[in-house]
């Protein structure tokens, strides 16, 4: 039922259409993945315009160049988004706590074995020990959630990681504050609408781990034990050489030479501000060989290149290969960048000798060995000059290894895109924003240009229409084009004032003092371009 102008009601439909989503990431870390699908999944505890004080979000951005790998049927989905910039599309609500982490099966890390799949799924944690899982149908672009995990964690969930080790088996572990480790196996069924298996093949306590870890573990079984899963873990061996808290830790698949995977890499980054680069080499199988495997154990040789891993009926021998310097502070992330397909059956995969490292001080570099020596150089730097005090959280890979993307302490995303023909040129991209602690008021311009925001981050935060010229005159999205404040207070509330061109606002914040901005000439022009409206004060002509 509605109203029409001459005051009579009448019968009809109002259709309410969703044109917008701002919202920014947590100051924490493992909380961005990057899946095999192109999404990039972030989490927030209070989205711009959602009215559900703890219920946080997934924002799920589309990113207007990420087509690479795009099966058929996917591709209409970003094709709507190909002209446009960066988009959050949706978001998740379900967890009655603040998210911690999130991960995608499969990670972009598998992308080459996804092409095929029709649904991919998420996984989030949160701050109370609970597990969420996400399904995404890549037929009718909708989400579902499945089902939540019984709370085994006694406190937050602080790390998510895991792989599909078939179409319709996943393995993933969880870890937590409470220093445990779980390690869980999902059954997927066949079809759509079946029925969900999981249980918990595995715990291992007096652990507070980052569970990129895992990664190993699975690769093992995967490679060594033909995909049968192992439910007891034994303490192997120990990796020292780290002077601070280890940050990240991430492996790379197994290196094939002659048909057998012979090695795997390991990279770790500190607090230290150091990368170490650790080499696993297969030695051979300990049955053909116990008594000569028992005798280089005790070596000097042995001790100088590091400890023996055994698994099965195979050994590793694990040496220091590099040790890279050049952050100037904490280093938070490191990951090896996605394999690329080989076959046109995506049964092989390449896996590229490059590394992108996320540091506090607020930069990310990319390392790659030398082809002549082999020494592992710094090849890209890429940052952000800010008055922020603190710098990246994390770094991440696109599955085409074409861009990265970082996320910081401001709860800001930062993107570059190699756009290089021969060489690197990395140029950075636009990316969604927003705040990323509650927004307590909102308030829009008098002549409806732009919608005015204030947070309990200290920030004021101005979105408007951004009409891009670019693609279709009459498309356009929703971009955040101004900060006019950042406050050393929590802003409370905020309200549009009569002034000279309509754009005038008061602000109150937890220091009991109400402050009045105007805008800047520059700040007209800037509107006048992202709005394509030509504004009313008379200070704009000039």
């Amino acid at each position: 039922m509605y109203t029409n102008n001459s005051g009579n009601s009448s019968e009809g439909e109002v259709e309410v259409k969703r044109l917008f989503i701002g919202a920014g990431c947590n100051r924490i870390v493992n909380n961005v993945s990057w899946g095999a699908c192109d999404l990039v999944s972030s989490v927030l505890k209070m989205p711009l315009l959602f009215s559900a004080p703890r219920s946080p979000s997934l924002s799920i951005s589309s990113l207007k160049f990420f087509t690479v790998i795009l099966c058929s049927n996917f591709f209409h989905f970003f094709q709507q988004f190909l002209e446009q910039t960066a988009q959050i599309l949706t978001t998740l609500p379900g967890h009655k706590a603040s998210i911690n982490c999130t991960h995608w099966i499969p990670s972009n890390k598998f992308a080459f074995r996804a092409k095929y799949l029709e649904q991919h799924f998420l996984l989030s944690g949160d701050a109370d020990g609970a597990i969420i899982l996400w399904e995404l149908s890549l037929a009718n672009k909708k989400w579902r959630q499945v089902l939540q995990l019984p709370k085994s964690h006694k406190k937050g969930v602080t790390c998510i990681n895991g792989i599909m080790v078939s179409q319709t088996e996943a393995i993933f572990a969880s870890t937590s504050s409470d220093g445990a480790v779980y390690i869980w196996e999902l059954i997927l069924p066949p079809s759509t609408g079946g029925e969900w298996k999981f249980s918990c093949d595995a715990f291992i306590t007096s652990y507070n781990l980052n569970m990129r870890m895992f990664s190993l573990l699975v690769l093992v079984i995967v490679v060594k034990c033909d995909q049968k899963f192992v439910t007891q873990f034994i303490h192997a061996c120990e990796l020292k050489a780290h002077t601070d808290w280890i940050r990240s830790l991430d492996f790379s698949l197994p290196i094939f030479m002659d048909g057998e995977a012979n090695s795997i890499l390991l990279v770790s980054s500190s607090q230290d501000k150091g990368i170490r680069i650790w080499k696993m080499a297969l030695r051979g199988s300990i049955a053909s060989d116990e008594g000569t495997c028992k005798k280089e154990e005790i070596s000097l040789a042995s001790y100088i290149e590091g400890p023996v891993l055994v698994t099965g009926s195979s050994s590793y021998q694990i040496s220091l290969e590099s040790l890279l310097i050049g952050h100037e502070d904490w280093v938070y992330s490191v990951e090896w960048q996605p394999p690329s397909t080989a076959s046109a059956e995506g049964t092989t995969y390449h896996q590229p000798q490059s590394i992108l490292s996320a540091s506090m001080d607020k930069t990310m570099m990319i390392w790659q060995p030398e082809r002549k020596t082999g020494i592992w150089m710094n090849v890209v730097t890429v940052g952000e000059l800010s008055h922020s005090a603190l710098g990246f959280y994390g770094g991440h890979w696109s599955s085409d290894g074409k861009a990265i993307l970082a996320h910081g302490y401001g709860g800001a995303f930062h993107m570059w895109k190699n756009v290089g023909v021969n060489m690197d040129n990395w140029q950075p991209e636009k990316v969604p924003s927003g705040h990323f602690a509650g927004v307590t008021d909102i308030a829009w311009a008098m002549s409806s240009e732009y919608i005015l925001s204030v947070s309990h981050d200290q920030t004021t935060r101005i979105f408007a229409p951004w009409k891009n010229e670019a693609s279709s005159p009459n498309r356009e999205s929703w971009h955040e084009i101004a900060r006019p404040q950042i406050h050393g207070h929590d802003i409370n509330c905020v309200s549009i004032i009569q002034g000279k061109g309509n754009h005038r606002f008061v602000s109150g914040a937890d220091e009991k003092v109400s402050r009045v901005f105007e805008a800047p000439l520059s700040f007209l022009k800037t509107l006048n371009h992202a709005t394509s409206h030509r504004s009313t004060s008379p200070e704009a002509s000039k």
